[in-house]
């Protein structure tokens, strides 16, 4: 049979992630005890919950950035991206906005590697979708906490990760940035990306496809739009 005309074969549709039995300890102290949940691939999942929920630290360890006390993560990515709060990123970091967008690249090109065409068509894509291609330059400590808000969701959507996670996206941050960042979320929804996001914010969590709501390092509420 001759195979030659044939198309190529499609690719694997992502995978949903699945979280069982998780606990994690910071010291002593256990932060999240026996979560299990099933994140969608391709939709927003929504954590819930006061400060000390347990969400940030489900963020982390979805991240491969907390080690697990116990339980297990199954079907997560290899190329995570990860978008803390702007309030983490020290404001004596001498790096500007241009630079900060970049480093998304990094797991690609590798931290002395050479950005191509293509690269640097997606870091200007991301500046000029979060509307801050005219602070290229400017340093990540001078800005407002919208405007650096924007720039590190601008780095996050440049690593072009299938799983996205972000941690308060729009916890103290002005109306544009609230809108940007929405607006970004639903972008890269559309093109498949699995997203996380941590937040208190009910309306914010309005928009999301599953609600998963925390208290006190455990799951009290699943809600499936």
């Amino acid at each position: 049979m001759d195979n030659r005309h044939s198309p190529p074969p499609s690719p694997s549709p992502p995978e949903s992630i699945t979280v069982t039995g998780l606990d994690c300890h910071y010291g002593r102290h256990l932060a999240v005890k026996g979560i299990d949940l099933i994140i969608p691939a391709g939709e927003v999942t929504a954590l819930v919950g006061h400060n000390g929920s347990g969400k940030s630290t489900v963020l982390m360890a979805l991240a491969g950035l907390h080690t697990l006390s116990a339980g297990t993560i199954t079907g997560a990515p290899e190329d995570v991206a990860f978008v803390p709060q702007h309030s983490s990123a020290p404001d004596q970091l001498p790096i500007t906005v241009g630079e900060t967008v970049t480093m998304g690249r990094w797991a690609k090109t590798g931290l002395f590697g050479r950005l191509d065409a293509a690269d640097r068509q997606i870091v200007d894509g991301c500046l000029t979708q979060l509307h801050i291609a005219d602070l290229t330059e400017r340093r990540l400590g001078d800005l407002s906490g919208g405007q650096r808000q924007r720039t590190l969701v601008a780095q996050g959507l440049a690593q072009r990760a299938p799983l996205l996670l972000l941690d308060e996206p729009l916890a103290g941050v002005d109306a544009e940035a609230v809108r940007l960042i929405g607006r970004a979320i639903d972008g890269a929804r559309s093109a498949g990306t699995t997203i996380v996001l941590a937040t208190h914010d009910e309306a914010q969590a309005a928009v999301a496809d599953q609600v998963i709501r925390l208290h006190q390092g455990t799951i009290t509420e699943v809600l499936a739009r």
